[in-house]
């Protein structure tokens, strides 16, 4: 794709977006159907004071239709019968974006609930439930958000996911690996499913396995109970990646594979066309547009991170390994280089201005949340050896936001996380692993909806006993957070399934933990 096509295909994402007055290459006669063309479903995601991303994928089975862009019509109405319509519009869906379909509505009431669907021809989609967000000035009541991450398929049913929606939440925040890039593994012993795609790497792998994940009924229904804010880890590429770098030596090689993981995940997320406006002077798919804020009037600032597109190579990592690994800081000096980030020099100068911005008047944010990928609390291992992939592989980035959290002193500060598949309660002191140290922050890192830990509970005990800032650590149950955050209180209920290879699966709490306003650190409930 030259410089042109490059432009030519934005415009035409925004055209998308927009979803008023299309171009004249835009519109297409309805094609006659051979199947549900809204079979992955329907999603909403970003929700404004004035406004909410709304998103489909068409699945066309007629090779031809799969060719040419089709017009895809929307109504957003206050009620499930569509019977007091607020807007209805028409949007393209074009096969340079695997047929998928963001509508940017504007112009709503801030603080509601709205209902929409998709038609194309006579089909129409499932009925999606979404919200605006309150106005920027209003100290809000109340927000329920859970937050999840990490649904590998063939580890387990997605029976979190029903019970998320019973749950109501107001938002979920999904943290990282919504699918995973591996075929099914040879032995398939114990295995909840399993799969015939290949191993990932081209667009079409890519696409290909968002289908096969968004086919799930629970993740669907999910998708459609509320509006989703959405960011990354590695699995959605590679396993361990950073930035420009892969597994292997042929540094052109992942940077195909990565532009390919990067457009599917685009295509099939509820993302602003914005994500795609910083890579316009670039090469195809050369950069995304991830980490953004969301804010709930004055209750919660929501700070959502992107830790893969920027970080630096993970230290003492060789370049053809399979993953990164853990090293012994007194055999890699590179760990606790100062230049080494996580987040990237821009993205750390864009947190520390909000979280400034979140302290800065008398009527501040009331809770100032960062989400992002993993654990960001330091540990001690018995065994010395430090893992290089989270925030303990970056200690000198992880410094630098404390250092940030404890000079802006924002009123309460409350990390969520992922990635690890355990759940992780935390005080985030000013100096981890110091005894006494001042707690900054609290931490909330969520197991995974069925990702397997690969940990046992007794290696965890062992870590906990030597970092007293842990308040829980089980590696052993997949599930999710839900957040219920008032002017008052933040509590945190860790749901978990009874079994995740059960599609039928039940629920339990496994824990509640509970911040008061202006108290750092979680206490049990």
């Amino acid at each position: 794709m030259n410089p042109y096509q490059r432009r030519v295909f934005l415009q035409h994402a925004a055209w998308a977006a927009a979803a008023t007055a299309l171009p004249r290459w835009a519109w297409s006669n309805p094609p006659a159907l051979q199947s549900n063309p809204f079979a992955l479903g329907v999603a909403s995601g970003d929700p404004a004071p004035d406004g909410v991303v709304l998103w489909t994928r068409l699945v066309l089975a007629d090779p031809a239709q799969m060719q040419a862009p089709h017009t895809v019509r929307w109504e957003v109405a206050h009620d499930a019968r569509f019977a007091q319509i607020v807007q209805k519009g028409q949007a393209v869906a074009s096969p340079d974006l695997g047929h998928s379909v963001h509508v940017e509505v504007a112009g709503l009431a801030p603080d509601r609930w709205y209902h929409y669907r998709f038609m194309l021809g006579d089909a129409v989609s499932a009925t999606g439930r979404t919200r605006t967000a309150p106005a920027a000035d209003v100290l809000t009541q109340k927000l329920r958000v859970a937050f999840a991450s990490c649904q590998r398929w063939e580890h387990g049913h997605y029976a979190a996911w029903r019970h998320l929606v019973s749950d109501e939440p107001d938002l979920v925040l999904f943290l990282g690996d919504y699918i995973y890039e591996y075929a099914t593994p040879r032995n398939t012993d114990g295995l909840a499913r399993t799969h015939s795609l290949r191993h990932a790497s081209t667009l079409a792998d890519y696409r290909d396995r968002y289908a096969l994940y968004k086919s799930d009924p629970h993740l669907q229904a999910a998708h459609a109970a509320c509006p989703w804010a959405v960011t990354w880890d590695d699995h959605e590429v590679q396993n361990d990646y950073a930035a420009e770098a892969g597994r292997g030596s042929d540094p052109a090689a992942f940077g195909a594979q990565r532009s390919a993981g990067w457009q599917a995940f685009y295509e099939n997320m509820p993302l602003r066309a914005a994500s795609l406006a910083s890579a316009a002077g670039g090469a195809p798919w050369s950069t995304l547009q991830v980490f953004r804020r969301l804010r709930w009037g004055r209750l919660a600032h929501i700070h959502l991170l992107d830790t893969r597109q920027y970080r630096s190579w993970q230290a003492c990592r060789q370049p053809d390994t399979t993953g990164a690994g853990a090293v012994r800081p007194a055999d890699c000096p590179t760990l606790a280089d100062p230049a080494r980030t996580l987040l990237g020099t821009a993205q750390e100068r864009w947190l520390d201005t909000g979280l400034a911005a979140d302290a800065r008047t008398t009527d501040a944010t009331r809770w100032s949340v960062i989400a992002q990928q993993t654990l960001f609390s330091a540990r001690q291992y018995p065994s010395g050896l430090v893992p290089t992939d989270s925030w303990d592989g970056y200690p000198a980035a992880r410094a630098r936001l404390l250092h940030s959290v404890a000079g802006h002193a924002p009123r309460n500060t409350v990390l969520l996380g992922g990635d690890i598949h355990q759940n992780y309660v935390c005080r985030v002191q000013a100096k981890p692993l110091r005894t006494g140290s001042p707690v900054l922050a609290s931490e909330f890192c969520g197991t995974s909806i069925s990702s397997r830990a690969g940990t046992t509970q007794d290696k965890v005990n062992a870590i906990a006993r030597q970092n007293p800032h842990v308040l829980l650590a089980r590696p052993d149950q997949r599930g999710y957070g839900l957040a219920d955050i008032t002017p008052a209180r933040w509590m945190t209920t860790l749901r978990v399934v009874d079994d995740p290879l059960r599609a039928d699966s039940g629920a339990a709490i496994q824990a509640r933990f509970v911040v008061d306003d202006g108290h750092p650190g979680p206490m049990a409930a």
